[in-house]
């Protein structure tokens, strides 16, 4: 093997070793060779050089851009995750500290969403209703710090199974159309002592859009009717959102339905009780004038507005069932239509003889004159109810009884729109 000798320095042919012209050469090489090492191989100088690597660079800002990620604001979710027979109201809250949130979604497992609001300063969230029974909910919750990092939470919870419940039985049906005095009218199974909290369950829509109020007659009944008649055509909807609402201590709704109805033609039809006279109009013109009878002195038919709520083609009047113990018993009163709870009817009358038109000799019913069997269309009392629907208006003047009350029957048009808001 060749070696090219170094410069200041000779070669031992027989050992290889490199001979330097002193002691103090050979040193000096030495040094540089393990300097070269030692740079070759870790980087030189440490932390306190101020160098250092690309890679061990990286790292640090990776844990500098991570410790800045993290967010301030802290969710917090009540009811606490996989809380079980939650209440269905006053217990589902979201609230943000160190910073304010910017969405939350409460969901049920079909998807279904529960509204709710944010506070104006972002520090929480509440319901705008309450929640159904027997139902799991999932929430998430997102907050933002005075950074704009966001911070979020995701739960779940499943609300009680009540052992006491309530629906409301309501008129119109759905789909029906109806007279422009039909109110909506919901009677419940049980009193209710929180009508604020179910009343707010129910919701109406109207189109063309009209004010419509509820009152309540009892603790039992509520019933929603604007201002004044129904328009013609009229589209109302309503959603009974009962289910869950707890309507009063421990007993709660298990109701959830929307019911739709339409307004129909405009038909009230006026009785003069001391003309023994109905005058039939529809949308505001007189179409018919019908020859009647009206309660007899100590059975005088109601004063004031009575909306037909039930048509019945033939029934059976018996007065032991309204206090005429004994008086009367007709199995087979035809073309009949009710207007109170208490037991007035506008009806075909085969017996009346020569009283209708000319005196008045009913137990408070206005008469109408008709056949047995309510065979013949073309009676009045036939025609007056083919040319009917439920909601129709008759209303009752110059009887010597005192105004229907409102409560009986659909009769809430009897009642002031002032009071009957309040």
């Amino acid at each position: 093997m060749n070696v090219r000798p170094i410069s200041g320095a000779s070669v031992d042919a027989r050992s290889g070793r490199i001979a330097g012209r002193g002691r103090g050469g050979l040193r000096a090489l030495a040094l540089g060779a393990l300097l070269v090492a030692v740079t070759a191989c870790g980087g030189g100088g440490g932390s306190d050089s101020g160098s250092g690597s690309a890679d061990g660079k990286d790292k640090g800002k990776e844990s500098a851009t991570a410790q800045s990620a993290q967010s301030e604001a802290v969710v917090t979710i009540a009811p606490k995750a996989g809380a079980k027979e939650v209440d269905t109201s006053g217990v589902l809250k979201v609230t943000a500290a160190k910073g304010k949130l910017t969405e939350v979604t409460v969901k049920d497992t079909k998807g279904t969403e529960i509204d709710g609001s944010i506070s104006a300063d972002g520090a929480g969230w509440t319901p705008a209703t309450h929640l159904a029974a027997s139902t799991k909910y999932e929430v998430h919750a997102v907050a933002k710090d005075s950074e704009g990092r966001t911070a979020a939470e995701d739960s779940s919870f499943t609300t009680l199974s009540p052992q006491n419940t309530f629906i409301g039985n309501f008129t119109p049906e759905d789909g029906s159309t109806v007279g422009v005095g039909m109110p909506f009218s919901i009677r419940f199974t049980r009193g209710i002592t929180k009508p604020d909290d179910v009343e707010k369950a129910i919701e109406i829509k109207t189109e063309p859009a009209v004010d419509v109020e509820g009152h309540w007659f009892g603790n039992d009944r509520l019933d929603f009717r604007p201002e004044t008649y129904w328009k013609s055509g009229t589209k109302v909807t309503v959603k009974l959102n009962l289910d869950g609402v707890e309507g009063r201590r421990g007993v709660y709704g298990k109701q959830s339905k929307t019911v739709s109805f339409t307004i129909g033609r405009n038909q009230v039809s006026v009785v003069d009780a001391k003309k023994h006279t109905m005058k039939v109009t529809q949308d505001g013109k007189v179409v018919k004038t019908i020859p009647v009878t009206t309660g007899k002195p100590g059975y005088a038919t109601w004063n004031g507005q009575m909306v037909i709520s039930q048509k019945l083609t033939v029934t059976r009047m018996n007065g032991d069932t309204v206090g005429y113990d004994g008086e009367y018993d007709i199995k087979d009163v035809p073309h009949a239509m009710r207007l109170t709870d208490s037991g007035t009817f506008v009806h075909g009358n085969y017996w009346g003889g020569g009283a209708f038109g000319n005196y008045n000799a009913s137990h408070g019913c206005i008469g109408l004159r008709d056949v047995r069997g309510g065979y013949d269309s073309g009676v009045p009392a036939a025609w007056f109810f083919n040319h009917s629907m439920v909601g129709d208006v008759v209303t009752v003047k110059n009887s010597t009884d005192p105004t229907v009350d409102p409560s009986n029957g659909l009769n809430g048009w009897n009642m002031s729109w002032e009071k009957w808001k309040a």
